[in-house]
């Protein structure tokens, strides 16, 4: 009786596994680029991510440029204290030369305006019997001293007052205002805008990417594909770097053409520094986001590492209105030492090589931060 059965095949020897398939895709194109073209697809599929990106930086150029435009110094207010010789001292202030608003008002209602902020100075005459002992008669002046404003009324009514009662300057005085580009508010505030908008796309247009690719369950299914790890992160940073040029370009253009904004410095060095700046935070952006799993995590986290160089690092004031003590640490943070490099180039015209400390700190910053995402990075 024959078995029905087939028999078993003859064994051979194993025939070798096949090849990995290669790390291309259509057309040849590497996983790299299919990667970085996808996240720019995407990116332009979404108008409103296109105006946070392009948009608002250029209507915050306007907006600050506008309210911190060049302009007079507007006239001080002053009350002058009802009395005999209030109508004459009114008058002297009320010169153009003396640059203050004056007016007449009983003393007790003076201190109250100046107490509450509608006037800057109230200025009382004494007479020999109120003056300061050893003084002559003269005027009180009550000022706020933590008001510039303040101090600026009671300098300006004193000059005046002073020149009304016959004084004589015993030096002859030439104002020369500057008003030369490189020296205003918007020159100063450009360069700090756009390491701001540096940092907040790098930290967010990679930081909560990821995680939403993460939240999707997409990540994992990059598990399966012949892509390498290294090659989705760094494909979106340079997703990221290659929108945040045009957004540098357009920003600059716009101050330029708008504020007369000049940058004094190489054009080459700007864009180097801009490029390091873009690459560190995308860095940063990785790793804020390697492990957090939720939209709130990311945020929070995100939060927590900007707000501290929103604050600190002098992108709307200078920094040494700190105090000395945090001044090493505040150099040392990542915005501060684009901030101060982009300065340094585009205000006092310093080449590369003079920034050459906040450029190593911001590379030791990109290097560390790209290092650990790598190695602690989680696709699901």
């Amino acid at each position: 009786m024959h078995s029905s059965t087939a028999p078993d095949p003859p064994r051979g020897p194993t025939p070798p596994r096949p090849a990995a398939p290669p790390l291309t895709r259509r057309g040849g194109h590497s996983a790299l680029v299919e990667l970085v073209r996808v996240r720019l697809l995407e990116f332009l599929r979404e108008p409103e991510v296109v105006f946070w990106v392009y948009g608002f930086p250029v209507l915050l150029v306007a907006t600050l440029g506008i309210a911190y435009r060049e302009r007079p110094v507007p006239a001080v207010r002053v009350d002058v204290a009802d009395g005999p010789a209030a109508a004459a001292d009114a008058a002297a202030l009320a010169t153009p030369s003396a640059g203050t608003e004056p007016s007449v008002r009983p003393i007790a209602e003076g201190l109250e305006r100046l107490r509450t902020g509608r006037t800057d100075l109230v200025a009382e005459r004494t007479d020999a019997a109120d003056a300061v002992p050893g003084a002559a008669a003269g005027f009180r002046y009550h000022f706020d001293p933590a008001r510039p404003e303040s101090v600026l009324a009671r300098d300006r009514a004193a000059d005046a007052l002073e020149r009304a009662s016959g004084r004589r300057d015993l030096l002859a005085a030439e104002d020369v205002p500057q008003t030369a580009p490189g020296g205003r508010y918007i020159d100063f505030l450009v360069p700090g805008l756009m390491a701001l908008s540096l940092m907040s796309g790098g930290l967010w247009g990679v930081g909560f990417i990821t995680v939403e690719l993460r939240i999707r369950k997409l990540l994992k299914r990059f598990i399966a594909t012949p892509m390498r790890r290294w090659q989705f992160l760094v494909s979106i940073m340079l997703g990221r770097m290659l929108l945040m040029i045009p957004e540098m370009l357009l920003l600059l253009l716009f101050a330029r053409w708008t504020f007369g904004v000049r940058v004094f410095g190489s054009g080459w060095a700007v864009a180097l520094l801009v490029l390091l700046g873009s690459l560190c935070f995308s860095g940063l952006g990785l790793l804020v986001a390697s492990r957090a799993k939720t939209l709130e995590a990311v945020s929070g986290a995100l939060n927590v590492v900007m707000l501290p160089m929103w604050l600190t690092s002098g992108v709307f004031f200078p920094r040494e209105r700190y105090p000395e003590a945090v001044q090493p640490f505040l150099r040392a943070l990542p915005l501060t030492a684009l901030v101060d490099a982009l300065r340094a180039v585009m205000l006092e015209g310093r080449p590369l090589p003079g920034c050459a400390a906040d450029v190593a700190t911001l590379l030791a910053w990109t290097v560390a931060a790209f290092a650990v995402a790598l190695r602690i990075f989680r696709w699901v």
